[in-house]
């Protein structure tokens, strides 16, 4: 295979997941390119990711009271799942319908939104945004159960179009309205309080007596509507195809939106009849996807999740620090489970400011300086079954683009090999080896490069 088989693969591989593992792009080429896609669209059953153990190791938490343990359970999948499309796709629908345990402050319910994203965010949209509309997390969050027949609240209808479906300007204030009102009666069981027994999740329920049965003209339709009859006119609007692409378009290929690639997800989107596995199928064989490489900045938590993966930490349950990794996702300008706003996170640049940048440094310096990681004894120990001497220049190159997967610009190489402690050859085993290339793959990680997807 081609250098550029090599590239495309672990871009792939990146955008569907956090990280491109050589070993991982070994297999894939293997596979070949379009075999990889169908099978990251295609999960197999995943194996639970050991989440029994997980509470087992962490049994103050394992009641889920707080709702930031539930972050820490998701970034232990996000690090060691097999099915990491599943993943991304529910950290991408986890941006766009922001719900925040500031306000629900119940961790079963925030757990509940987050695994309902991940059964069905490679599914239908309008079957999506059906389990939303009855999520306890989201109709708790934007107010759903004030919204009654004779007092409307039009919170979630509002939020509805204007944030989770077709974006502003593509409606009425009358529609509004009208969505609201479909929405009537559809609340939820009582939370029951924290003491004495814990948090419990709510459930959805639906009150015939407070739903407005009366006739309503909604995107210029007319009828007796509920819920779901406005969600399945929604779904088939233009400007829906066109939000859905954009939010596709801005997580999986690029920060700056291409008009031309956008309306190709859009009428993918349509002739698929909402389907996001098959609108990713397009997006990931399409050529403005296969050479969109090094342009979307990575956020707090695929920074996490692809340095730790890197340095091959935390495949175990018990390894210490996991609950940290939530924490510094938090400082560094995201908080999982807790978006600022009903509009989520502004991303791109905004992710890489001077005091976040700090933190991402800070970071990976400590994770892959890390001689004992299990990561950095794999790629020393590989190297050393390939070459017995090598220089820290050809360490650098060799780390970079085949286990870090980073194309480094000659001005950043430039200054990563200034940084290097010499460059002498260096005996491809040992002690001093192991350091050398934590050293290299450290220097990498400071480089911008590393900081984009």
């Amino acid at each position: 295979m081609s250098n550029e088989d090599r590239e495309l693969i672990a871009h792939l591989l990146r955008r569907s997941g956090f990280s491109a593992n050589h070993s991982d792009i070994d297999s894939a080429l293997e596979a070949g390119y379009e075999k990889t896609v169908e099978s990251l669209l295609s999960p197999t059953t995943n194996e639970g990711i050991y989440e029994d153990l997980l509470d087992r190791f962490h049994s103050e938490h394992c009641d889920e009271e707080s709702p930031r343990w539930s972050a820490v359970k998701w970034v232990f999948r996000m690090i060691n799942t097999k099915n990491p499309l599943e993943e991304k796709i529910t950290l991408m629908w986890h941006g766009v319908f922001a719900t925040g345990w500031a306000k629900v402050t119940n961790g079963p319910m925030m757990t509940k939104q987050y695994e309902m994203l991940r059964e069905h965010g490679l599914g239908n949209f309008q079957t999506l945004l059906q389990k939303l509309s009855r999520d306890p997390a989201m109709l708790y969050w934007l107010d759903q159960q004030t919204n009654h027949a004779e007092a409307v609240n039009e919170n979630y209808g509002r939020e509805l179009l204007e944030l989770f479906s077709m974006g502003r300007g593509n409606y009425t204030e009358e529609d509004v309205r009208s969505c609201a009102r479909a929405f009537s009666g559809w609340t939820i069981t009582h939370v029951l309080p924290r003491y004495p027994t814990g948090y419990w999740p709510s459930e959805f329920i639906y009150n015939s007596d407070d739903h407005d049965d009366n006739e309503k003209t909604f995107l210029g339709e007319t009828g007796n509507f509920n819920g779901d009859d406005v969600i399945e006119i929604i779904v088939k609007q233009p400007a829906t195809s066109r939000f859905v692409a954009q939010e596709i378009y801005k997580f999986f290929v690029a920060d700056e939106i291409d008009d031309d690639a956008v309306d190709q997800i859009a009428d993918a989107y349509l002739s698929s009849k909402y389907e996001i596995r098959d609108v990713l199928r397009f997006v990931f064989n399409s050529d403005f996807f296969k050479s969109a490489r090094f342009n979307r900045v990575k956020s707090p938590i695929e920074f996490i999740v692809g340095t730790v993966q890197l340095a091959g930490q935390h495949r175990s349950p018990h390894q210490f620090g996991l609950a940290k990794l939530a924490e510094l996702s938090s400082m560094m300008g995201q908080e999982l489970l807790n978006p600022p706003t009903v509009e989520g996170w502004h991303t791109g640049r905004e992710w890489i400011d001077s005091a976040f940048l700090v933190e991402r440094l800070n970071f990976a310096t400590e994770k892959l300086s890390d001689t004992k990681s299990p990561g950095i004894m794999e790629i020393s120990n590989r190297i050393g079954a390939e070459h017995s001497t090598i220089t820290r220049e050809n360490l650098l190159d060799l780390c970079a683009s085949k286990f870090v997967s980073v194309d480094l610009d000659d001005s950043t190489r430039t200054v990563l090999l200034q940084e290097l402690s010499s460059n002498d050859d260096v005996k491809c085993e040992g002690a001093e080896f192991t350091s050398a290339v934590a050293e290299v793959l450290t220097m990498i990680s400071t480089s911008k490069e590393y900081q984009m997807l």
